[in-house]
């Protein structure tokens, strides 16, 4: 036990000690020293504590190869530390204000990661992914030929099927709760969107479906042209999904459209 408090006592102080250089180089005029320690700290990892130091050194030299070495840390520190939107600016800002430093690359790289992390679950709203999307993009164009193209293109893919996602599944919702002008509009929306979707059969479906019920429940005045539309998307559902199961299912709608539609054309003749 007295051995335990010994070693407690003498981390104590250690850190108490260490804490103490920080704060007198942190508030002194030696900025020589200031980026020493600011290295030695990021060097251990100790990220949160090497920001203040680099700060100050930047504002003293901004222009300066330590000027340049402490921005560029800053924006890696908030990285390490999973703080993604300071360091996306720190690390966004870099291009601009270095443009031919050899650091540049990677930091319009780190930058786009950030918003990349800061993307939420496909369930939530999407503009961050809509965001990161766009920055990854803007790497790929200021970098062609970097090694991390492919890598991009990855994550692209990736963040694109997240938004592919939460579209369908907003079209499914429309379906559920039985607003069919929904549905069809949304539906309409994914496939221009998302043309060669794993959902696209589905969303097909959906729109078939909903489109003949939108049919039925119109006023008069609409319904021929909706029965039109539904026969329509009926026969593209089966153009581009000619051996699908839920083909017998539609032809039932597609076949109720027709016999509607002429018997609407035979009373309309009759007016």
């Amino acid at each position: 036990m007295r051995q335990l408090t010994v070693i407690f006592l003498f981390v104590l102080f250690l850190i108490t000690t260490g804490c103490s250089d920080y704060n007198k180089v942190l508030k002194s005029d030696d900025y020589k020293r200031k980026f020493e320690l600011a290295n030695e700290l990021y060097n251990d990892g100790a990220y949160a504590r090497s920001i203040g130091l680099y700060e100050q050194v930047y504002q003293k030299s901004p222009k300066s190869g330590e000027g340049e070495l402490a921005y560029f840390r800053i924006g890696k520190a908030y990285y390490y530390e999973r703080d993604f939107y300071m360091a996306g600016y720190f690390l966004g800002m870099f291009p601009q204000r270095f443009p031919i430093s050899p650091k540049a690359e990677e930091s319009l790289f780190l930058s786009a990661m950030c918003s990349v992390n800061n993307s939420p679950e496909y369930v939530l709203d999407q503009k961050e992914t809509e965001i990161a999307i766009n920055d990854l993009q803007q790497f790929i164009d200021r970098y062609p030929n970097s090694m991390l193209i492919d890598s991009c293109n990855n994550i692209i893919d990736r963040l694109r099927f997240k938004i592919e996602k939460k579209s369908f599944e907003s079209v499914e919702l429309y379906a559920k709760t039985e607003n069919y002008r929904a549905t069809v509009s949304s539906a309409v929306t994914f496939m221009e969107d998302f043309p060669a979707s794993i959902y696209l059969e589905e969303a097909e479906y959906l729109l078939v479906k909903n489109s003949y019920l939108l049919a039925l429940n119109s006023t008069n005045d609409k319904k021929l042209e909706r029965i039109e539309d539904t026969i329509e998307r009926y026969r593209t559902f089966v153009f581009h999904f000619p051996k699908s199961k839920k083909k017998r299912e539609l032809k039932i709608y597609a076949d109720s459209m027709l016999k509607m539609e002429e018997e609407l054309r035979f009373q309309n003749s009759n007016l």
